[in-house]
C-alpha cells in the first residue's frame, strides 16, 4: 500500500512538472510580416482586402470610356481629369476602416498617374483656413493665393455592404463594395463599379 501510495505521488510530481514547463515555454512570440502579406485568422475584411479591392475596383474605372472622353474635350488644355473622393459608408454588420480603404482607393488613382486627386472634407477645410492665415501673416512671395484651388471634375463616392451565411461549423462573410463616379458639372454618372469578396470560415470539429 506504502509503494502504491508513493508511486501516485510521484505520478502527480511528475505531471505537474510537465505541465509546468509546457505552460513556461508557451510565451508569447512576436514577428515581424511583410506589409503585402495576408495573413487571416478569420472571415472579416482585412488590409489585404483593401488594398486588392481599391487596385481592382480603380483599373476598372480607369478602363471605361469617361476618361479617354475626357481627353479629347480637353486636348488644349493639356492636364489630366480631376477626382474628389466623398465618401464611403460602410453599411456592413462589421466595423470597417473606412479611411483606410479611401486611402488606398487615393494611392490607386494617383498611382495610376492618369488623374489628378484634390483633398476635400477636413483636410480641404484646414487648407482654406491655412490660406486665410497666410494671406494676413505670409510675405506676399510665399503666401499662397486666396480662389486659386484646383477644382475638382469628377466625384468618387459609394458603400459597402456584407451578408453573412452560416451552417454548423462553417461560415461564408459575403462583401459587396459599389462605387460610383459622377461628372460634377453634369451630375451624369460616368462610371460605376461593383466588386463581390467570399471569405469562408470553418471550425475544426475538435474545437481547435
Amino acid at each position: 500500500m506504502k509503494k502504491s501510495g508513493f508511486t501516485f505521488k510521484l505520478l502527480v510530481l511528475m505531471t505537474s512538472l510537465i505541465v509546468f514547463a509546457l505552460t513556461g515555454c508557451g510565451g508569447t512570440k512576436v514577428q515581424r510580416l511583410d506589409a503585402t502579406q495576408e495573413v487571416a485568422l478569420t472571415d472579416r475584411w482585412n488590409a489585404t482586402d483593401s488594398r486588392l479591392v481599391s487596385e481592382e475596383m480603380i483599373d476598372d474605372m480607369l478602363s471605361f470610356p469617361w476618361i479617354n472622353r475626357w481627353a479629347q474635350a480637353n486636348s488644349d488644355r493639356n492636364r489630366q481629369p480631376t477626382v474628389l473622393v466623398m465618401s464611403v459608408r460602410n453599411r456592413s454588420h462589421e466595423h470597417i476602416a473606412v479611411d483606410t480603404f479611401i486611402n488606398d482607393l487615393r494611392r490607386a488613382m494617383i498611382r495610376s498617374g492618369r488623374v489628378d486627386f484634390v483633398a476635400g472634407g477636413d483636410v480641404r477645410d484646414a487648407l482654406r483656413e491655412e490660406r486665410k492665415d497666410q494671406e494676413f501673416n505670409a510675405t506676399a512671395d510665399t503666401a499662397a493665393q486666396l480662389a486659386a484651388e484646383h477644382g475638382a471634375n469628377f466625384a468618387l463616392s459609394g458603400s459597402i455592404d456584407s451578408w453573412v451565411d452560416q451552417l454548423d461549423g462553417t461560415r461564408v462573410t459575403n462583401y459587396q463594395i459599389d462605387l460610383t463616379l459622377i461628372d460634377i458639372q453634369t451630375g451624369r454618372q460616368v462610371w460605376m463599379g461593383q466588386k463581390k469578396l467570399q471569405k469562408q470560415q470553418t471550425r475544426s470539429k475538435f474545437g481547435f
